[in-house]
């Protein structure tokens, strides 16, 4: 249960570092930030992997995860405008 709740912490805060690094309003609550920060972080993970810059297993670093991050919250800005 502590692992769950080190990962949604973590992801807190990545995801609240990306929101203050890409600039708009990202109408997002805490939960959805949590997830963003998350979701970030597999994202970067699943590219590094891909790329051989990590090993399998491995998990992205910050730096990674706010990238992942980032990227994820430019999607999403996106989709938001098609809708």
């Amino acid at each position: 249960m502590m692992n769950v709740l080190g990962t949604l912490l973590v992801g807190l805060i990545v995801g609240f570092l990306a929101r203050a690094l890409k600039p708009g309003d990202d109408k997002l609550g805490w939960i959805m930030t949590a997830l963003l920060g998350v979701a970030g972080s597999f994202l970067a993970t699943y590219i590094g992997v891909a790329m051989k810059w990590y090993q399998q297993g491995e998990a992205a670093g910050w730096i990674a995860s706010i990238i992942g991050s980032i990227v994820l919250l430019v999607i999403y800005g996106f989709v938001r405008r098609k809708s």
